[in-house]
């Protein structure tokens, strides 16, 4: 995966692929500047009348329900079936599902009108998608990933047809038969509000130079993402620096710096641990 991870980091920076993003008011710049720096091309459009004719143009689509209302859930349903036409990768981020009915309710909707590529979240948040009884707290887990948490991961993964890609302290990402585990990452990217918002729309920039490759797309993005947020903590050990540094890294880290520190394998069966990246 490390040989993956510089050749997908490597085609998004030579194709700068367009990514179309319906995000929350919290993250739109974050996600920009993120996206920017990795060396795609953001655009952030949410009304109606455009989004299928935007999704269409994109090499990927972002769909994060985080300030959502149903003009924008209507939205992001049509955005979808545009990019589900033309075969575009779209990555779901279901900020704070299970917490109340109607983002829950959001989500299965946008699940079952839309072919959905990966769902990138917290534990808690893409555990919800099958389980009516997990609960979230704001956009935190409350959830480990326990061998249990995991099998039911990949068990959601087969059933939805879709990647689960699940950030935390150790994250998990499975397509339903195999499972990998990213242990990049650094405690300072949770003190920066839409560092996980921007994990999606890298992922998505992944996905959009891998279409065929889509679980390879999903963990490099994690790996690359992950350490980047390693190597500005090395430097800086405050949260509005520490931010500065992680955009300069996702903009310059190199091979070497890269590949030398990724910590990526892959599960016999279930990815246990403790649920890196944001």
């Amino acid at each position: 995966m490390e040989n993956a991870t510089i050749e997908i980091l490597g085609k998004v920076r030579k194709d700068a692929p367009l990514v179309h993003n319906i995000t929350n008011f919290v993250a739109m710049n974050t996600s920009a500047n993120i996206l920017l720096a990795v060396g795609a091309s953001p655009v952030m459009a949410h009304s109606a009348d455009e989004v299928g004719e935007m999704a269409a143009m994109a090499g990927a689509l972002v769909l994060n329900i985080g300030t959502l209302d149903q003009s924008w859930l209507e939205a992001m349903i049509c955005a979808g079936l545009a990019a589900n036409e033309k075969g575009i990768p779209v990555v779901l981020d279901p900020v704070g599902a299970g917490a109340t009915q109607f983002r829950t309710h959001a989500v299965e909707k946008i699940m079952s009108a839309c072919r959905v590529s990966v769902v990138r979240g917290n534990v808690s948040e893409v555990l919800s998608l099958g389980a009516a009884e997990v609960q979230t707290r704001g956009v935190e887990s409350s959830l480990g990933l326990s061998d249990a948490v995991a099998a039911d991961l990949k068990a959601l993964a087969y059933s939805k047809n879709c990647i689960m890609a699940v950030s935390g302290k150790e994250d998990c990402i499975t397509d339903g038969d195999r499972v990998f585990r990213v242990a990049n990452g650094h405690g300072l990217m949770t003190r920066v509000t839409g560092t996980g918002c921007g994990l999606s729309a890298v992922t998505a920039a992944f996905c959009a130079v891998a279409p065929d490759r889509l679980l390879e797309a999903a963990v490099a993005a994690f790996a690359f993402y992950g350490r980047c947020g390693e190597l500005a903590a090395t430097a800086f050990d405050r949260p509005g620096s520490f931010y500065t540094a992680f955009l300069d890294c996702l903009y310059s880290a190199g091979e070497a710096e890269i590949t030398r520190g990724l910590k990526i394998t892959e599960a016999a069966g279930v990815c246990p641990g403790a649920g890196g990246s944001g």
